[in-house]
């Protein structure tokens, strides 16, 4: 299957699409930063550091692996995941932040 160059689409599916990797990249920040907060608590107990590293590499693999594949489909898209991706960090830090003691 081969998908057609970023600037072929017409306006409107080259906004949606735009707008896709947005919200996708604000879902990707938010599961990122829950998982870390889960990881760090995870390092807290005793007795689950391999839990708590395999944790934390599945979760750079997996936000390295989805932002190379925005990449390639141009710069824009992966700017927006990226920009997602930051746009999800202060929610999740608020939502942290009221639930720890």
């Amino acid at each position: 299957m081969r998908i057609p160059p970023f600037g072929a689409l017409p306006a409107w599916a080259m906004l949606l699409d735009l707008g896709l990797h947005l919200a996708a990249g604000v879902l990707l920040g938010t599961v990122y930063f829950r998982t870390l907060w889960w990881n760090v608590r995870m390092f807290a107990v005793a007795g689950r550091v391999t839990t708590a590293i395999a944790v934390m590499g599945a979760r750079l693999v997996l936000l390295g692996c989805l932002l190379a594949l925005a990449s390639l489909e141009g710069a824009l898209p992966l700017l927006l995941m990226a920009a997602g991706v930051l746009i999800a960090r202060p929610e999740v830090m608020r939502r942290v932040r009221e639930a720890a003691p």
